[in-house]
């Protein structure tokens, strides 16, 4: 293995250190570019992965990580949309997974502090190896997450291949100017294949994007947020370099999923970034295991200077018009993306901090991302903000006419500790009104009372795990409104693959101080009696109306999202996308099939849902 970086000496005067690091004292790594489409005119590649060593911060020991083309994160792609790429997704990974899994008692052994072990070498009471996790081999499958190919390119979770195989895909691109991402998506193993390194971002290109003229080059830089944590020495307490996935766990056996104590921005922890006193565009990605990041862009002094930025995409293309920066920050689930714009002109000679404000100054996770350094001295900038976008936009609502014939799926997330089961689980809904039981509460069956018509509907649960019959199939070519019902514990970010997405309502339940639906009885996973309409939840903002494949699903809500499937048929799949969660059951398939095919076809489940 061999190091792929090495980092200058600091710019400026560094910040207190943190665990021993000094924050902002290494420069951000911009991943290298691969333009098949424009420097080597190719429509075929090959992406090697290989085990490597990184320096994560330049006061470390190299770290061992698994990579795309020997960088962490892996290089940019960018394509023109239109133009398809065939990429072979070559495993060359020699050796098992290069991380250390840990448990610990929730409350005994923080998982926010680096190092496991007690100065002995030993392990504390308590504290458990996770067992196997040293034990896995390279075993990856690259998911394209946004991409709109057939399902034999989309990375099933089954499909993963050993070292010295590779997984051929074929991405026809056909789609508009976007910030999609790669990432592997091995059954069971995903936080643990992702956590080690295999991710990187990929950007479709179109002329909707080119006349715009937004910042590019140099002025246009990804962000790859991430967190992590490290192993110590247990003699003198001083960070290894080792990747440690540290857990805790619940008194019933639930592991929380991951999350860590360094902030990593494009691999690296706490970097800087010196910038011109002009526009920028960021293209950021949240590539966290379960982080949710709230971002603020801060003064010196703490001052928040969100009016400086403007949201003009997220994860499925451009806005319609350039979107405010919530003025209490923008949050980021894992696996969304924001393309942001910010203007340093106004902060000419001074220091910006991008930082997680979900995160409390002093806590044992720094709220810091990375800083910004602006020159000191007045630039010439061309751009202006335009005030439209994506003029192909069109937004959706429930009496769109293209949502006049549509087939209706409902999905529900249940809490922890439902009907026994110790982690978090995501129901497959259908509905039997016409056909209820007899007595309440019933495990499986839920009864909301519809928002629409103000009926009592009854949905019993017919698949909770991967491996189930499959249920949902829609064809080819049509419309579809998921309804996605978070009946308690924590938030969800539900991805769904194939397909881009509006998010047309949100509504929430009220909750109670475990963040739980009051009406479900967690004990037996049923409702005791029919919930009544939810209220109006968070308004809808703009920012929030664009095309997307991921949203937030808080304790409490019913998102109904809809998109239409068109384009690549398959069986797919979607999930929660906290990889913890997923990797534990919350994941399902659906099919996309020809309307003429499904006429021949025979399944359980009753088909397509509501027509």
């Amino acid at each position: 293995m061999t190091d792929v970086i090495t980092q200058p000496a600091p710019t400026a005067a560094p910040a207190a250190p943190h665990f021993g690091l000094t924050k902002f004292r290494d420069p951000l790594r911009i991943p290298p570019l691969i333009r098949p489409h424009s420097w080597w005119h190719q429509d075929e590649i090959t992406i090697n992965m290989t085990a490597a060593r990184v320096r994560l911060h330049s006061q470390l020991p190299a770290t061992a990580v698994w990579t795309y083309e020997g960088q962490f994160p892996g290089p940019t792609i960018e394509v023109r949309s239109g133009k398809r790429l065939r990429v072979a997704w070559s495993n060359d990974i020699e050796g098992t997974i290069p991380l250390v899994g840990v448990r610990a008692p929730i409350g005994q052994a923080p998982a926010n502090t680096p190092g496991y072990r007690s100065p002995d070498g030993g392990l504390p009471p308590g504290v458990e190896i996770i067992d196997g996790v040293a034990d896995l081999p390279p075993w990856t499958v690259t998911h394209l997450h946004g991409a709109l190919t057939n399902a034999g390119n989309d990375g099933w979770a089954h499909n993963a291949t050993l070292s010295g195989h590779a997984q051929l895909t074929e991405y026809p691109n056909e789609q508009k100017s976007t910030t999609l991402w790669y990432h592997d998506h091995a059954m069971a193993v995903t936080r643990f294949n992702v956590h080690v390194g295999l991710t990187g971002m990929y950007l479709v290109r179109d002329r909707e994007e080119d006349d715009l003229d937004l910042p590019g080059g140099d002025h246009e830089v990804p962000l790859i947020l991430a967190d992590r944590n490290l192993d110590t020495d247990p003699a003198t307490g001083a960070l290894t370099g080792q990747l440690l996935f540290k857990v805790p766990y619940l008194p019933g056996g639930a592991m929380i999923p991951f999350t860590g104590p360094f902030n990593l921005v494009n691999g690296v922890i706490w970097p800087h970034l010196d910038v011109d006193a002009r526009w920028y565009r960021f293209r950021v990605l949240n590539a966290a295991n379960a982080r949710f990041f709230r971002l603020n862009l801060i003064d010196e002094e703490g001052r928040s200077h969100n009016d400086a930025v403007r949201i003009v995409g997220t994860d499925g293309g451009l806005l319609p018009a350039p979107a405010a920066m919530p003025s209490t920050g923008l949050v980021l689930a894992p696996s969304e993306r924001a393309d942001l714009l910010i203007d340093f002109s106004r902060f000419r000679g001074g220091n910006l901090r991008l930082t997680n404000a979900n995160v409390p100054v002093g806590g044992p996770v720094e709220p810091d991302l990375m800083e910004f350094r602006v020159e000191n001295r007045d630039r010439h900038d061309s751009f202006e903000l335009p005030e439209k976008l994506a003029e192909s936009y069109t937004r959706l609502d429930h009496d769109s006419p293209e949502l006049a014939d549509h087939d209706h799926l409902f999905v529900a997330t249940v809490p922890p500790g439902t009907a026994g089961d110790a982690h978090p689980q995501m129901w497959e809904l259908r509905e039997i009104t016409d056909n209820p039981p007899d007595e309440f509460p019933a495990a499986g069956i839920i009864q909301v009372t519809d928002p629409a018509t103000g009926k009592v509907r009854t949905f019993e649960k017919v698949a909770s795990l991967f491996d189930e019959t499959t249920t949902f199939f829609v064809d080819h070519g049509r419309w579809a409104v998921w309804n996605l019902i978070n009946l308690g514990g924590p938030a969800h970010p539900i991805h769904i693959h194939m397909s881009q997405f509006q998010l047309l309502t949100r509504r929430r339940y009220q909750v109670d101080q475990q963040n739980n639906v009051p009406g479900f009885d967690i004990a037996v996973g049923g409702t005791t009696a029919p919930l009544a309409v939810p209220g109006a939840g968070d308004p809808i903002q703009q920012h929030e109306e664009g095309w997307k494949d991921v949203f937030q699903l808080n304790p409490g809500e019913w998102l109904t999202v809809a998109g239409r499937f068109e384009g690549a048929t398959g069986q797919f799949m979607y999930h929660c996308h906290i990889l913890d969660h997923e990797d534990e059951g919350m994941m399902r398939p659906f099919v996309v099939h020809p309307p003429e095919v499904a006429r021949f076809h025979v399944h359980p489940g009753g088909g397509h849902g509501e027509h």
